[in-house]
């Protein structure tokens, strides 16, 4: 499983790439930063299995079993990801409950 501080590291990644495309897209609108990171936190997982971040981190989302994520998965992580307090909820497996909920977990290339 991918370590808590890869994890944060390719967090802090995907919300600075968001944060340029939105202050493109609207500056001083933090809301368009929230949905930009929405958007291409679904989009990538949902195609790729990871984000930019999680790449740099070399990090890779998958179900439990091992398989690629599903649209309904990805879609589940990235709103739970979004309101924040389920990825403060951690197991003793590290895993958020964001992940729990969306069956998958995070593991490291």
């Amino acid at each position: 499983m991918a370590s808590y501080p890869r994890r944060i590291g390719a967090v802090f990644i995907d919300w600075f790439v968001a944060s340029g495309i939105g202050m493109i897209i609207e500056p001083d609108n933090q809301w368009v930063v929230l949905a930009t990171f929405l958007f291409l936190h679904f989009v990538l997982l949902w195609l790729f299995g990871t984000t930019l971040g999680k790449r740099v981190f070399r990090i890779q989302v998958v179900q439990l079993g091992g398989a690629p994520i599903k649209l309904y998965q990805a879609a589940i992580r990235a709103i739970l990801l979004c309101l924040v307090i389920p990825v403060l909820v951690i197991d003793g497996d590290s895993r958020g409950l964001h992940e729990k909920l969306a069956g998958t977990v995070e593991i490291h290339m």
